[in-house]
């Protein structure tokens, strides 16, 4: 009994895996009888005459009864009783052939050496009646010693939950050729999340050969997988802006973000934003850099080509930092993206250097816009406290942009199609901003921010606010108690 008790601790240890609440493959055979109840390994009445070829269930040629003794499985439970449920406690007995049982190597070294030097089964023969106690669907055992009797499994292994429920118990069997032909299955299908849990739970009762295929489908190659993937998506939805429709690029996008949005691991989604942040602003910087020292050629309409292609290259890359700067805001990882903005004063120059020089505006009227907005995003995260950003980072975001706002504002640039313009949010959002830091820094910022007051007093308030609160600050005196 050592083979037993071995292979039902091991099919035992899978059961969660193994079996389910609903009714496993039918029955082969009408001729399966329910009985009492036996005892294992006892001698029974001889069977009738050998048949040539050993047919499953078969009482007239069998030399051995197997009586499957259902165990209530955990599952079972909280389910009510009922006459069905009687019915399944009962042993079921089956007619079987030893000369076929030895295709399980469980049985093989059950019956070991009790057929030794013994003709084929005759009608003298012993009968051998042994007990099999199972916990998962009787059913599936019937299933699964019926195909002893077969080497064409397909009629039998005909979804993933079959082959689910068939695999367990060709484990505990021992039953080689059917744990191949159920892992040979899966490998094919598609699983259920279900499905896929069972088979997780199944591998490690697998040979290495076996598992490899099922273990590839569900594990990962290496660690940085995920990120590797939602870095290609985000590639992906950028490319597809090339070539698809504004309506289906817009469409994936929204599908990119709302992965990163769902996506359990944050830490995940931030890495994979600031690397795209990081290598699209390379690309917006290196672009206008070229823009704006061209490499000057003999050709003059060549030369304005490559300007072309550089400001485009500038504008299809900023729209994409815009779209960047939003994930990265509404998922509350936009700490780097603000600290890395606020360090482009080379950036920046460029920029004004390039708006300076009113060339550009029949070529990529967009493009101030897009850099406008971007720098809007970010601050108004800031104030919002959406970006806990240090001292430095907010006074070098105001410093280092402010005057790119102010020549956006005297050329009327970046305005949007609604009634406000991004400068004047800008310039609030500046303010706000510069009431957040120390009254000197505060003192040299508001200073150049003076030219805001170039419409009238009643339409700018946020400027007179803002010097109101400096002059109120620096008018009084506030002592900490413990230095009075």
């Amino acid at each position: 009994m050592a083979p037993a008790t071995n292979t039902r601790k091991r099919h035992r240890s899978s059961s969660a895996a193994a079996s389910t609440a609903a009714t496993g493959p039918a029955s082969p055979s009408a001729a399966i009888r329910r009985v009492s109840s036996t005892s294992s390994f006892s001698s029974g009445a001889s069977a009738s005459a050998a048949s040539p070829s050993p047919s499953f269930d078969d009482p007239s040629t069998a030399d051995v009864v197997l009586c499957l003794n259902h165990q209530a499985s955990p599952l079972d439970a909280g389910e009510s009783s009922s006459n069905s449920d009687s019915r399944r406690s009962d042993p079921v007995q089956i007619h079987l052939h030893s000369s076929v049982l030895h295709r399980s190597q469980y049985f093989d070294a059950l019956l070991s050496g009790r057929w030794q030097n013994r003709d084929p089964p005759s009608p003298s023969a012993d009968v051998l009646l042994c007990n099999l106690t199972v916990s998962g669907p009787v059913d599936a055992y019937v299933t699964v010693l019926s195909l002893l009797y077969t080497d064409d499994f397909s009629s039998a292994i005909t979804s993933a939950s079959t082959a689910l429920d068939l695999l367990p118990i060709a484990l505990e069997l021992l039953f080689e050729d059917c744990v191949k032909s159920c892992v040979r299955f899966l490998e094919a299908v598609p699983w259920t999340e279900e499905e896929e849990s069972r088979v997780i739970n199944l591998t490690p009762f697998l040979k290495d050969e076996e598992s490899s295929e099922l273990l590839a489908r569900v594990s990962p190659d290496n660690k940085d997988s995920c990120e590797e993937m939602l870095f290609g998506l985000i590639q992906a939805a950028f490319k597809n802006q090339a070539n698809m429709a504004s309506s289906k690029v817009a469409s994936s996008k929204a599908f990119v973000a709302k992965i990163l949005r769902e996506i359990s691991n944050r830490d995940v989604a931030r890495r994979v934003l600031e690397r795209a942040f990081t290598e699209r602003l390379k690309v917006v910087k290196e672009s206008l850099e070229e823009y704006s020292s061209p490499d000057f050629r003999e050709d003059h309409d060549e030369t304005e080509a490559i300007q072309r292609l550089h400001l485009h290259m500038a504008t299809t890359n900023g729209r994409h930092l815009l779209w960047l700067v939003e994930r990265m805001i509404e998922l509350r990882v936009a700490e780097a993206a603000a600290k890395e903005w606020s360090e482009q004063p080379n950036f920046t120059a460029d920029l004004l250097k390039a708006f300076v020089d009113e060339s550009w505006m029949c070529i990529v009227p967009g493009f101030p816009a897009v850099m406008m907005r971007c720098t809007l995003k970010l601050a108004q995260a800031i104030t919002a406290g959406n970006i806990l950003a240090a001292r430095q980072v907010r006074m070098k975001l105001v410093e280092d942009w402010l005057p790119v706002v102010i020549v956006c504002k005297d050329k009327g640039l970046a305005t949007l199609c609604s009634s406000k313009s991004i400068y004047s949010d800008l310039e609030e959002t500046f303010l706000s901003i510069i009431s957040t830091l120390p009254m000197s820094d505060a003192q040299l910022l508001l200073q150049k921010c003076l030219c805001f007051s170039t419409r009238s007093t009643e339409d700018c308030p946020h400027l007179v606010t803002a010097f109101n609160t400096w002059f109120r600050r620096a008018s009084q005196t506030v002592v900490p108690e413990n230095r009075q």
